[in-house]
């Protein structure tokens, strides 16, 4: 740590004010690196979070799809019967129709629903994607601008700083995903 230390100290002697520079590039890089795997994060668990509401929405649509056959059943069933009240069970036979079709109509809009979530979580792991290649570049950027600060060859800071572009710009397009 010591030997280190006196190296950047014999450092900035000679060309201190550049590698001030780029010392401070690192750092922003860094900072940015925070902020695009916070971000990633987020989208992940924003996937995990919504890819529980499909499971939930399509087990209510499946819940009332099991109530609607089970009624359907019994529909069928009571047209097989003779009863002494048989207005009686013609009533009760039309009550359970329309619940049937209010059903199918109940069953749709679920549907739906659960076809949208399944797109939102598709439009969150594409985000996290996204996050997930740029926080990669700018992780590798900041490796490659350190380097300079060893070897004193800025053609790895300006290749880190290419690659950190790229990747702040793919991280950024993440922002777009709809």
């Amino acid at each position: 740590m010591q030997e280190f230390s006196n190296q950047l100290h014999e450092a900035n002697e000679e060309g201190g004010e550049s590698l001030t520079r780029i010392s401070l590039s690192i750092s922003i890089l860094a900072v940015l690196v925070a902020m695009v795997t916070v971000l990633g994060h987020r989208s992940h668990t924003e996937a995990i979070l919504m890819q529980s509401r499909v499971a939930d929405q399509w087990n209510l649509y499946q819940a009332k799809k099991i109530r609607m056959d089970n009624l359907s059943v019994t529909v069928d069933l009571l047209s097989l019967q003779s009863f002494a009240n048989a207005a009686g069970a013609a009533a009760k036979q039309q009550e359970y129709k329309a619940h049937i079709e209010k059903w199918k109509s109940d069953l749709a809009e679920e549907q739906q629903k659960a076809h949208e979530y399944e797109h939102e979580v598709h439009l969150a792991e594409r985000r996290a994607s996204h996050y997930d290649l740029g926080e990669a570049l700018l992780q590798i950027a900041v490796v490659l601008s350190s380097i300079t600060l060893f070897t004193r060859r800025r053609s790895y800071f300006f290749l880190g700083i290419g690659i950190g572009a790229v990747g702040l710009v793919i991280a950024s397009l993440a922002l777009f995903v709809h």
